[in-house]
């Protein structure tokens, strides 16, 4: 079973590694209200992660775009569309939003998405790929845009 209480340090190691799509397969960016998980792996093959992408079932503007390791840790998420997220002090963030891991948190606390990082929060598909590069991910998977992305 994973260590899901990581370090903060561990955390932001795991982070800023760098990470590469675990295989050539292509895949199909989802249509509302699928999700897909994509294996990625870090350069020496010995850290294992995760990319999520998620979209609304109702709403095709809300989703996730998710970056996981060792299985079950949520080391960043950025959900867009929805409502705003309430962080453990009580202050409530707007969406879009950020979640970076803090230990002792996991994924609990939510940041506004940075505009540096993601300048177009409209487009989906330039949003993934700034999502990919805040999460280092070099050697980024294959996927192919649907009809409706």
């Amino acid at each position: 079973m994973a260590d899901i209480n990581l370090t903060q340090s561990k955390a932001n190691i795991l982070i800023s590694m760098e990470k590469h799509r675990e295989n050539e397969n292509c895949c199909t960016y989802p249509s509302i209200g699928k999700s897909i998980a994509i294996p990625l792996v870090s350069i020496d093959k010995r850290e294992r992660f995760v990319l999520d992408i998620s979209r609304g079932r109702i709403n095709f503007l809300k989703g996730k775009y998710q970056n996981r390791a060792r299985e079950t840790i949520v080391l960043v998420r950025f959900d867009f569309g929805g409502p705003p997220h309430s962080n453990p002090d009580g202050v409530e963030v707007p969406c879009p939003y950020l979640h970076i891991y803090r230990e002792g948190y996991g994924d609990k606390w939510a940041i506004a998405a940075p505009l540096d990082k993601f300048p177009n929060i409209d487009d989906l598909w330039e949003t993934l790929t700034d999502f990919m590069a805040f999460c280092n991910i070099t050697r980024q998977p294959l996927i192919e845009k649907d009809l409706f992305s």
